[in-house]
């Protein structure tokens, strides 16, 4: 028979960043168990708020199946002697496992006969498992810092109060330090704070909702969106979209309820970035925009409980906000009084990495690589880019970006404009730390999208020369995440750019600070590397990559349009017969090296006509890919099909008159580099 188990693991409150990992965690620990177990399931199910994490599986086997075990003893040879009497191994391995010699069985392998015992394994409760799983399961779910506490020996997020185990309606007795499983949950803590029994998943959720808690999380977020909605609209506004703060106050909340708060008008003087970042960073607030999606002085709270004074609730919220804008108005105002040149100087206290000078000395390095990268991708744009390279981390010796990090680049663009600067140097400013993370907006101007490229570019080269290398998952530095805005900057933009020769500017713009012989090739095989892994993720082919990038990884945008040629033309049906050609060609060649064909050594009318199509075909191709019109080039190299099949067909290379060989062998590595002017497309098949 099937049946459901229920697990909820009660705790103090969780944080909200927490919750959604560890669900998932709950759930991949639970599918492998039961799987290892051979216990037959339909579904698992989650669900958690802040003091709980549940787990449900549905159509969970009542026991396991009875199975038969075959286990492998030592080789007939050495459990039977000459008189083939079982010898000591023969007899061990039988009495280890319970068994008689009149119970082993020879078997037949590949490595020769052995032993086999065949047992007879008797399926065990399912209930009995679970009580020795669960301890097991909340042990080995992973949080980013887990705690003790008490006497207690087992390590959590939060301290765990209680454990609901239930399968097909009864409890399943398992026990975590002083804690022993129960049929019986909690609700809200101020509101419904009574154990209440729980028969099953249903039940549960019926019973939490009449105990003041949303426990699915779906719903729970559904009703957070609309008690901010409709407390926005008390006020004639509307929610400013934000998803991430609206799953961070999904699982901050049983019983979410919403309330509508204000601020005075002289805050909005602040720029709006300072205003969000003070209300959903801090507070968690939702902030609040007028038709015209401007913002208002309004906010959106939302408490974990109904209150009996919502005015004395709005006053408390509106009271703590108020001393934060407060302070932002103050360093705001502070900071505008002092241009943003002004405070270059006072970067030469701010450490860029260790080993790898201040802030000032990065700043120095941005401007020489952003004129750098404008004199070989953009001109025009090289004083503006220089100007932004210049005053771009400025406004981390701010008050305000002290304060608020993550506004770092928004404030040094609000102060720009206010010190009077171009508007493309401001907007620079800001549009240098883009993208923030894969997928995020890129710089919409070439200014910023300059001296993101350098400051990127100096980062991995600085990191790399110092030997701050990316290891596994290890990548305390984000340099995967640089490497892949660089790349999505340079495609973007659609730069043609040496990645050789700016990696080599950026490394000299160093001096004698980097220590490691290895930056250039380290950091370009890096970045390399990210690039095929980004180009694989969006779903291009693996062998038309490796076929590119194997033979030449140096302009980013050239070397897409060559993958693109490639995956086109590898839908032609002669195409992966001409690549498996190409690879009997390498394999044939190996080293050597040498193109020169003497026409008088070509004897066969295979190698006769062979060449002839070759030089051909050369005339049309050169032109084609110094024009980078790969595809076109493809097309005529895939002629050369038909005289290099003819070729292996009718002609031996490998003879023994040296210089005929010599001559083959130069005529098939010509032909070897007319295919490579595209790529290694023997990758490909």
């Amino acid at each position: 028979m099937q049946h459901e188990f229920l697990l909820e693991i009660g705790t103090e409150e969780i944080p909200a960043g927490y919750i959604q990992p560890a669900l998932e965690s709950i759930k991949e620990i639970m599918g492998l168990k039961l799987a290892e177990l051979s216990l037959a399931f339909t579904d698992i199910k989650t669900a958690a708020t802040p003091r709980r994490l549940s787990v449900c599986v549905t159509g969970l086997a009542e026991r396991q199946a009875d199975r038969q075990e075959k286990i492998l003893g030592p080789p007939r040879k050495a459990a039977f002697d000459k008189d083939n009497k079982p010898t000591k191994a023969a007899l061990g391995f039988a009495g280890s496992r319970g068994a008689t010699i009149d119970d082993i069985e020879i078997t037949t392998t590949a490595k020769g006969e052995y032993l086999l015992l065949r047992l007879e394994k008797k399926g065990q409760e399912t209930a009995l498992l679970l009580g020795e799983f669960i301890p097991e399961l909340i042990k080995s779910i992973p949080f980013p810092k887990s705690m003790h506490w008490g006497i207690h020996h087992t390590a959590f997020a939060r301290p765990i109060q209680w454990l609901l185990a239930i399968f097909a309606g009864k409890v399943v007795e398992c026990s975590l330090d002083d804690i022993k499983s129960s049929n019986q949950s909690r609700g809200h803590r101020f509101l419904a704070p009574e154990p209440f029994v729980v028969t099953d998943f249903a039940d549960y959720l019926i019973g939490l909702k009449r105990a003041d808690v949303i426990v699915d999380l779906d719903e729970r977020r559904k009703q957070v969106v609309e008690e901010i909605n409709r407390a926005a609209a008390d006020v004639g506004g509307r929610i400013i979209p934000d998803d991430e703060l609206l799953d961070t106050v999904t699982n901050l909340v049983e019983l979410p309820v919403g309330v509508c708060g204000g601020f005075a008008k002289k805050f909005l003087q602040l720029p709006g970035e300072v205003l969000i970042t003070s209300m959903r960073v801090h507070q968690k607030y939702f902030p609040v925009a007028d038709n015209n999606g401007d913002l208002t002085a309004n906010f959106v709270a939302v408490n974990n409980t109904r209150v009996k004074s919502p005015d004395l609730t709005r006053q408390g919220h509106e009271r703590v906000l108020r001393a934060r804008l407060e302070d932002a108005l103050f360093f705001f105002e502070k900071d505008c009084r002092k241009p943003l040149k002004q405070r270059l100087e006072k970067l030469n206290g701010v450490v860029f990495q260790a080993g790898l000078g201040t802030m000032l000395e990065k700043t120095k390095r941005l401007v020489g690589l952003a004129a750098f990268l404008a004199e070989h991708t953009a001109p025009e744009a090289s004083n503006v880019a220089q100007r932004t390279a210049r005053l771009a981390k400025a406004d981390l010796v701010t008050d305000m970006v002290n304060e608020f990090p993550s506004l770092q680049g928004i404030m040094g663009m609000h102060y720009a404009i206010k010190d009077g600067e171009e508007e493309a140097v401001a907007l620079g400013i800001m549009e240098h730390y883009l993208p923030v993370r894969a997928g995020a907006p890129l710089p919409t101007e070439m200014a910023g999208a300059l001296v993101s490229l350098a400051d990127r570019l100096d980062t991995i080269v600085g990191c790399f020369g110092i030997d701050r290398i990316p290891s596994g998952t290890a990548d305390p530095f984000g340099l995967r995440r640089l490497a892949l805005g660089l790349l999505h900057i340079i495609i973007d933009k659609n730069s043609t750019l040496s990645l050789q020769d700016c990696l080599q500017k950026a490394i000299e713009l160093y001096g004698d600070r980097l220590t490691s012989e290895s930056t250039l090739e380290n950091s370009r095989e890096f970045i390399k590397n990210r690039f095929i892994n980004d180009q694989t993720a969006h779903g291009v082919p693996l062998g038309a990559v490796e076929a590119v990038v194997s033979v030449d990884f140096d302009d980013v945008v050239d070397c897409r349009k060559r993958i693109k040629a490639l995956v086109a033309i590898s839908e032609q049906s002669a195409f992966p017969l001409l690549a498996g050609s190409f690879k009997r060609v390498n394999n044939i060649i190996k080293d050597h090296s040498r193109t020169t064909v003497v026409p008088e050594l070509l004897a066969e009318p295979g190698e006769k006509n062979l060449f002839a199509a070759l030089e051909e075909v050369k005339k049309e191709v050169g032109p084609l890919v110094a024009e980078k019109e790969y595809e076109q080039a493809l097309h005529a190299i895939l002629r050369m099909k038909e005289p290099v099949d003819t070729f292996f067909d009718d002609v031996m290379v490998m003879v023994e008159d040296e210089k005929i060989r010599e001559n083959r062998l130069s005529l098939l590595a010509r032909i070897a580099k007319l295919f490579l002017s595209v790529g290694d497309f023997s990758k490909m098949n």
